[in-house]
């Protein structure tokens, strides 16, 4: 066996997580308003497929996360962002 020193080896080298205290960048940033008219913004909040990131893997608090979705609801309204799509970013 090539294993005979007892040696242990790995494909991938482990990673060791380490949790990011998650924050609400529009608190931080002391932003009041979330425009629909930028969609290079809201794109941050969406993944490849168009669908908005639940607030768990953004960090954003609740107040703002129904002001994105409203938001980006809005821009899909007036085309200036795609309902469905195959590659977003």
């Amino acid at each position: 066996m090539a294993n005979n020193q007892g040696e242990i080896r790995y494909l991938t080298p482990p990673t060791v997580d380490i949790k990011k205290k998650k924050y609400c960048r529009f608190k931080k940033n002391k932003i009041k308003y979330v425009d629909y008219k930028d969609p290079e913004f809201l794109k941050k909040f969406l993944n490849e497929q168009g669908r908005i990131l639940p607030r768990r893997i953004t960090g954003t608090s609740l107040k703002f996360q129904r002001k994105i979705s409203k938001a980006v609801k809005r821009a899909r309204h007036l085309a200036l962002l795609p309902f469905l799509t195959d590659l977003l970013k």
